[in-house]
């Protein structure tokens, strides 16, 4: 059974940073494609950032600069630090697991989600 469990949601100020956490489990790890898609009141889910097996990076042009993603394959995590935050960013983020075809990531599994809250 694959779970994707995300941690470290919350309410932050703008400007502030926030680092999530993804821990996945049921499935081998090191060969999937790790993302974090997120989901705003109203707004179509948008992914905004991917890590390859091979580590390449992907961001959406509204984190670009501002969002790292990162991934620790011995303990299945996958992180995202989020720095310079606005209350566009405000969202439901959610932990993703997929593969990577043509250069583009099709994903399988979806955490629960976290909530993080930007106030102005």
């Amino acid at each position: 059974q694959v779970q994707l469990v995300e941690s470290g949601g919350g309410l932050v100020q703008a400007g502030g940073s926030l680092i999530l956490s993804c821990a996945a489990s049921g499935i081998t790890f090191s060969i999937y494609t790790m993302g974090w898609s997120r989901q705003a009141p109203g707004k179509q889910r948008e992914l905004v950032a991917s890590i390859t097996s091979g580590g390449n990076t992907n961001y959406a042009d509204s984190v670009k600069g501002r969002f790292t993603i990162s991934r620790d394959n011995a303990k299945s995590i996958v992180s995202l630090q989020m720095n310079s935050l606005t209350p566009e960013d405000t969202a439901v983020y959610y932990c993703n697991s997929g593969i990577t075809r043509s250069g583009r990531f099709n994903i399988n599994y979806w955490g629960q989600g976290t909530q993080v809250t930007v106030s102005s």
